[in-house]
């Protein structure tokens, strides 16, 4: 059985120092074959740098998926450009125009079969529009499946509304393994094995300030809420809650067998509370 890991959106300096200290726990605990972290919000909250990837795969992450806050650290476009596909391990949306720098999925092997990671990002309220992830995700699956020989294809669904969320997990049962939906920041309670075999969670959650709004400031955050006057929203403090989700498939069928979702709450010496 093939044991994937999923690491929901990590938060500021204190996602990515509570995930790095949990990360080769989770792997041991759980046999993980592969781990999966939305990194999007890994540098101060807002995009992710190039020293910052190579920090998280160096910890032990094998992909990193991105999302609307792909492009807010100016370094990171210029250096995807630069680096061979076949180099990179962090995931743009595969849904951004012909030419944008980056790839949207990535094939990782592993003793148990070939893995193929897509990261795609929706298009209901959340920017930039982009072109149709239904349309080129269907596709991209019966790629990596064929042309790829994956065994199993696991899908990161960056996307605002829950129904665009779970339209997808539908639309591509049968063809993926795995469907988790991110970017809301907040883990939802209904995962799920799909008829044909798919598993899905409509929001993996975050890894994150555990007393935060949404990893922030919640004092700031209120603030604007209560006055509607512009303000600066940075990152919360510890401790930090990991969520995120395990998934088992069959390798020879690319069917999921099982998806449990996982939180941990760490202080700030990496001691889980």
């Amino acid at each position: 059985m093939l044991s994937i890991l999923f690491v929901g959106d990590i938060v500021g300096e204190p996602g990515r120092r509570a995930f790095k200290a949990l990360l080769p726990l989770l792997k041991q605990e759980f046999e993980i074959d592969c781990a999966i972290a939305n990194a999007e919000n890994a540098a101060a909250g807002r995009g992710i740098t190039p020293k910052l990837v190579l920090e998280l795969l160096t910890s032990g992450a094998d992909v990193l998926t991105l999302g609307d806050h792909v492009w807010d650290q100016p370094d990171l476009a210029p250096w995807m450009q630069e680096m061979k596909n076949e180099d990179l391990r962090v995931l743009r949306p595969l849904n951004y125009p012909s030419g944008t720098p980056g790839r949207g999925s990535v094939v990782i092997s592993t003793p148990k079969g070939r893995i193929g990671v897509i990261s795609l990002q929706g298009r209901s309220f959340i920017q930039p529009p982009l072109e149709n992830p239904f349309l080129l995700g269907r596709e991209e699956t019966l790629r990596l499946k064929t042309e790829e020989d994956c065994c199993a294809v696991f899908v990161d669904m960056h996307a605002e509304t829950t129904s665009e969320k779970i339209a997808m997990g539908y639309y591509l049962d049968g063809l993926a393994s795995a469907l988790i939906g991110t970017h809301t920041h907040v883990q939802t309670a209904d995962e799920i094995i799909r008829e044909g075999g798919l598993a899905f969670l409509t929001d993996v959650g975050m890894c994150g300030p555990a007393e935060s709004i949404l990893g922030r400031d919640r004092e700031a955050i209120i603030r604007r809420f209560c006055s509607s006057m512009p303000a600066k929203f940075p990152v919360a403090g510890w401790p930090v809650r990991l969520c995120g989700v395990v998934v088992r498939i069959d390798e020879t069928t690319g069917r999921a067998r099982s998806i449990d979702r996982i939180q941990r709450l760490v202080d700030r010496d990496g001691k889980v509370i």
